[in-house]
């Protein structure tokens, strides 16, 4: 597989080094492209990013389980615009069977508030010690449901001198119950800064590749997916191009 070839090629950072740049509280800026040019941007910021390895594994296999009210509350809000949003989920890193209950705070500074805490597995319903923190971290006492399962594989490079990190994401796919929606042609490359810096390595390289920042959640393109009853009207343009890049 020639994205795997590229990325041995790669010097690593163990979990340790690749904590200096955790940024917890950070600018998030995506893009979406196919996935036959994830090798040509590989090649072409192999000498600027280290890649993150985990006994021995370079491409790491995440699976989450998202949350949301019976309302879809945090769904709307993102096709709504506002704002002020949240995200609940449960994410597993597959090859380590370690897994958080993570919350993502959005504010109207463009900024990213990312809480979480380690729990033994998924829950299908919240545990109380999941329901408090919950609690603690967004102020509300949410009715929550699991919604959608998603899977992908992920690629996480860091640039420790410019306090930047980037995940590459492809493979991904959604399921409820036996729903299975998958967008195995497309790649989500998300920039995660402390303050959104132009000159980045990739976001140059991506630019010279003529593709721009483009906001899409994963978690909105699952649930379009599964779910066929939703709003969608603010999101037809991102369906247009989603299905063009997976064609």
């Amino acid at each position: 597989m020639r994205i795997k070839e590229i990325t041995d090629t790669f010097s690593s950072i163990s979990l340790k080094e690749i904590g200096a740049v955790a940024l917890m509280k950070r600018t998030d800026t995506k893009f979406i492209l196919p996935l036959h040019q994830l090798g040509q941007l590989l090649e072409e910021i192999k000498d600027v990013y280290r890649v993150l390895e985990i006994d021995g594994n370079r491409m790491m296999t995440y699976s989450s389980v998202y949350f949301d009210t019976p309302a879809n509350k945090f769904y709307l809000d993102h096709h709504n615009r506002k704002v002020n949003r949240t995200k609940i989920r449960m994410r597993k890193y597959v090859e380590s069977d370690i897994c958080f209950l993570e919350i993502k705070q959005k504010n109207g500074k463009g900024e990213t508030n990312k809480s979480r805490i380690s729990i033994d597995d998924f829950e299908e319903t919240l545990s109380p010690k999941s329901a408090d923190f919950v609690f603690k971290v967004t102020k509300e006492n949410w009715i929550l449901k699991p919604t959608l399962v998603n899977d992908f594989t992920r690629i996480t490079l860091a640039n420790i001198a410019d306090q930047e990190r980037v995940t590459i994401d492809f493979n991904l796919s959604f399921t409820k119950g036996k729903k299975v929606k998958g967008y195995e042609k497309i790649v989500i490359v998300e920039v995660k800064q402390e303050r959104l810096n132009r000159k980045s390595t990739i976001i140059k390289a991506l630019r010279k590749m003529q593709y721009h920042p483009y906001s899409m959640s994963k978690y909105c393109i699952g649930m379009l997916g599964l779910y066929k009853a939703l709003k969608y009207n603010r999101f037809k343009q991102k369906l247009t191009k989603l299905n063009k890049l997976s064609a």
